[in-house]
């Protein structure tokens, strides 16, 4: 008889992810890629062939955390059982700057971007197969590390991404089963003087409602009981594809082409339990035609994230944010006229440069009297490259950690009466562990959770009875 083959185990892939709600479907699009190619996913690093870390270079902190994540992937390969691990950066610090950290960082085998996630597969192949190797892993714990001289890391990064994933796209998830982020759009058409995103991720394009619907309908058949819509600009969906390019501030109007009402209500017929929650929409393309068709949804939560980064004009003017106070104030007032109980959602910069005493004092005012249901702040960060970085009068850091503090103390103040308003009141929930459950009103990993009197099956909605705040949360009892 022949002799017998041994069996070649597949290779393990492990992924640290950082950063947003996008990036990680980016990262659920890279593993998927990897396990069509006959690949394990793993959890555990140490039992990886092959580390990526999707890195988040959005401000400064997440450009830290990234590096960081890298060197410390990488000093894991120090370790015996470690030893001949494979390092793979991608996300938007690699795309942005895979060229300089190249040089900077020869520890990383190999730099990708988001045009090549869908091919990952493929590159960490490419990667194992490569001859030669990166730096010696013992020299892992001295920086700069030994390495040899004739080494380079791959660069696989292109400029001007222009990918968007499909219906049909494998991935992983990396979500609960009973929540998933589905990605309607990439890239970014807005010029907002802080941000870079649209260096990095490119212009706007949006998947077709078809492909959306396909995918929706495929995670709800499984019982994914959350659909959160995710992309840099979701209420700008589908007007890229307009016969007459729609500009960055037209409002939604579904004459002219697809909108994200046409998807919403296309969402609406598929049958099943479950919410459709809209994050990251832009005050710019609002209409009373979205908030009708939000107001007619049976899916839809009654939630909306948007992001308004300031009120007062001087800093709206200067932040490029395409809106002016009256609008947004009259926007707000539309909203919850027409979708009544909606919960709002924002963030909001301070310390941006010019910043006065004066401009944050008609924040906090513009806080207290619109008492937003979910807030948070940041404080400016300087992006090279974006033109804020360029522009004079930057704010001193004490400041603006004062004005940041100042600000969630008043929302913290908001947070505890709005919870206090909320006792009495009997809601559904979607259960995201035995006593942990989150309302209509709470994204997932953002916003407040409801905390359960007693055990109830994850994954599934009960209603429950209000009994308590406790600051950002609520406490409940099972009905």
């Amino acid at each position: 008889m022949p002799a017998a083959v041994p069996s070649i185990a597949p290779k393990k892939v492990g992924m640290i992810s950082l950063g947003c709600a996008k990036n990680l479907v980016d990262a659920e699009i890279m593993l998927g890629s990897a396990r069509a190619q006959g690949m394990e996913v793993t959890a555990d690093a140490d039992e990886a062939d092959v580390l990526i870390v999707n890195t988040c270079a959005f401000i400064d902190s997440a450009k830290e955390e990234s590096i960081e994540a890298i060197l410390d992937a990488h000093r894991g390969r120090g370790l015996k059982r470690r030893a001949g691990q494979k390092l793979i950066v991608s996300g938007c610090m690699a795309q942005r700057f895979a060229t300089k950290l190249q040089d900077e960082m020869p520890e990383v085998d190999a730099f990708m971007g988001l045009d090549q996630i869908a091919d990952t597969g493929s590159i960490i192949a490419k990667v194992l197969s490569r001859p030669g190797s990166s730096p010696d892993s013992k020299a892992a714990i001295r920086h700069p590390p030994l390495v040899d001289d004739s080494w380079q890391p791959l660069n696989l990064v292109t400029r001007k991404p222009q990918y968007i994933p499909d219906y049909d796209t494998p991935r992983f998830r990396l979500t609960p089963a009973h929540s998933a982020y589905v990605k309607i759009a990439e890239g970014c058409n807005h010029p907002c003087s802080f941000c870079v995103i649209p260096q990095m991720r490119g212009r706007h394009r949006s998947r077709t409602i078809d492909s959306v619907v396909h995918e929706v309908r495929d995670l709800v058949a499984v019982g994914t009981r959350e659909i959160n819509l995710i992309s840099q600009d979701t209420t700008y969906y589908g007007m890229d594809l307009w016969d007459q390019k729609a500009g960055p501030t037209q409002p939604v109007d579904s004459t002219r082409g697809v909108t994200l009402c046409r998807l919403i209500e296309a969402l609406d017929a598929i049958e099943g339990d479950f919410w459709i929650r809209l994050l990251y929409t832009h005050p710019a393309h609002w209409s009373d035609e979205l908030i009708a068709t939000i107001a007619r949804s049976r899916k839809v939560a009654r939630y909306v994230d948007m992001p308004l980064q300031h009120i007062h004009p001087v800093m709206l003017n200067r932040m490029r944010r395409e809106t002016s106070s009256e609008h947004i104030v009259n926007l707000i007032a539309r909203i919850r006229a027409g979708v009544p109980g909606i919960a709002l959602r924002t963030t909001f910069i301070v310390g941006f440069p010019s910043e006065t005493e004066e401009h944050f004092a008609a924040l906090l005012e513009f806080i207290e009297a619109t008492r937003f249901e979910r807030l948070g702040i940041f404080t400016y960060s300087r992006e090279d490259g974006s033109r804020a970085a360029k522009m004079d009068d930057h704010v001193h850091a004490a400041t603006k950690r004062s004005r940041y503090g100042r600000a969630m103390a008043l929302q913290q103040r908001i947070a505890r009466a709005i919870c206090l308003e909320q006792v009495g009141r009997r809601i559904r929930v979607l259960v995201e562990a035995p006593l942990v459950a989150r309302s209509e009103a709470d994204a997932p990993d953002i916003d407040g959770r409801v905390l359960l009197d007693r055990p109830a099956p994850v994954g599934e909605f009960i209603d429950v009875e209000i009994t308590g705040p406790q600051i950002y949360d609520l406490v409940a009892r099972r009905i």
